[in-house]
């Protein structure tokens, strides 16, 4: 896919595509020359450039560089208005024993009355890093021209096709590339999606969207690749995040800026929910006896020895965030002094190493390999309690899959009357994270970074609710 933004953080390098991860870029992009210092015969000292210029005058301090204007300003997801804190400020305490959860006021409804909550990190950085969107796609479709003029296309105004998006975006290096993604991934979607529109709701994607046939066995050639609808859907999605990849790089660029953020995505679309993820944000699907991962964190083995080799050759691009050896996963404070396997750039194998501070660092290197899951809701049984969990890293840092089923399982079925439950079961997800006493799991971990969580409840698809 290239190189990109999506996941990675200051000083990281993520590729939106759901193809490849890549984290680590900060100055010059990854694979860049790194730039050269100037030669001996251009330096100068500031007592030379005194007598030459300023004979008989102090030398003027240097003027610190200024901050390079934000492509975006910072604010909360847009259906937390009127829920509390002002926009455009850091959340509103930022005192370490208030942490304050927030959620959408009551009466806003989001698709599907789907539930959402958030909380702001322990002071790691000013601002919520963390961003959320969620909407209602309404897919146009394309008319073609007279006989003579096929290769014009014409947009009709009126809706073809509607769907639903809920959408989590982790920024590393400061929150605008999360920013960006949130304000622009649905709108790269939905045009992707209107490009191939016609061929989603055909019985069989036609070899031309036209709907001429060049050879009369293109249907046969279609079968044997075994293409279906949903690889359009699923080609629209990795065409959207390439779209907003390369929408995020020029605006960070342009202002200056430098970040990333993970992306994890799911639509609905024809009784099918497309679960797409790029970086170590997670969706799980929760019913009464299943339990199943519709997500994994990844970065492609391919690319591993290729991408800390760069770490290793330019430390820089790090930016002092993130480490470039690969563990078998994220170390934690307890691993210190321990043993751990490991591998860097020059080993296929593994080894072992003794666990220093600089280990904990997030790992340029992180899982494995997985790109679009689609569920078919049609072939489910749906209940009133099946829901899909969305969360960020911040969550499953110290909840497992299993403790979540098991918090989802233990409160819908006693609030079934109140129709804000699922905001207050991602606020219950997001309390037992925070070590509290009374926490259901009675677990004392704490996690001290962003955490955002959607509930998807299944069951209610006819529900609506705009999320903008």
């Amino acid at each position: 896919m290239g190189q990109g933004w999506l996941h990675g953080g200051s000083g990281t390098n993520m590729i939106l595509g759901l193809g490849v991860e890549v984290k680590g870029r900060s100055g010059p992009a990854l694979g860049a020359r790194a730039p050269r210092a100037a030669p001996c015969s251009q330096t100068m000292s500031a007592g030379w450039f005194r007598r030459r210029f300023l004979t008989g005058g102090p030398l003027p301090a240097p003027r610190p560089p200024g901050p390079r204007a934000s492509p975006v300003p910072y604010r909360r997801p847009r259906f937390l208005r009127g829920s509390g804190s002002s926009p455009g400020t850091a959340d509103a305490s930022r005192r370490s024993d208030s942490r304050p959860v927030r959620s959408p006021a009551r009466g806003r409804t989001l698709p599907w009355n789907a539930g959402y909550a958030e909380i702001i990190n322990a002071e790691k950085s000013e601002f919520n890093e963390d961003q959320a969107a969620c909407g209602k796609l309404c897919i146009r479709r394309y008319e073609f021209g007279p006989e003579e003029d096929r290769e014009w296309l014409t947009l009709c105004p009126e809706e073809f096709l509607t769907g639903h998006y809920w959408a989590l975006f982790d920024g590393h290096g400061g929150p605008a590339a999360a920013i960006l993604a949130a304000n622009t991934l649905h709108s790269c979607l939905r045009r992707q999606l209107e490009a191939v529109v016609e061929g989603m709701v055909a019985a069989q994607p036609p070899m031309h969207l036209s709907g001429r046939c060049v050879c009369p066995s293109d249907p046969q050639f279609v079968e044997e690749k075994g293409i279906r609808t949903e690889d359009l859907v699923i080609g629209a999605l990795e065409s959207a995040f390439q779209e907003c990849d390369e929408v995020i790089g020029r605006e960070l660029e342009a202002s200056g800026q430098v970040g990333g953020c993970t992306a994890l995505v799911a639509v609905s679309l024809q009784g099918k929910l497309y679960v797409a993820n790029a970086g170590d944000s997670r969706a799980i699907l929760v019913r009464r006896d299943e339990i199943r991962p519709l997500s994994s964190e990844f970065t492609p083995e391919t690319e591993r020895q290729r991408i800390q080799h760069l770490a290793f050759v330019y430390p820089e691009l790090l930016a002092d965030e993130f480490t470039r050896l690969e563990f078998p996963r994220r170390l934690k404070g307890d691993d210190l002094g321990q043993k751990v396997l490991f591998r860097d750039h020059h080993m296929s194998g593994w080894s072992y190493k003794c666990v220093e501070k600089s280990d904990l660092k997030y790992p340029l290197i992180h899982g494995h390999g997985r790109q679009v899951t689609v569920l078919d809701m049609d072939q489910l049984e749906l209940q009133e309690e099946d829901v899909v969990v969305m969360a960020t890293d911040g969550l499953w840092d110290v909840l497992s899959n299993e403790q979540v089923a098991w918090l989802v399982r233990s409160f819908l079925p006693g609030n079934r009357e109140d129709p804000h439950r699922f905001s207050e079961l991602a606020q219950m997800l997001i309390h037992s994270t925070q070590g509290k006493d009374d926490t259901p799991t009675g677990e004392r971990q704490v996690s001290y970074d962003d955490v955002s969580v959607f509930v998807i409840p299944l069951n209610s698809q006819s529900q609506g609710g705009s999320g903008y």
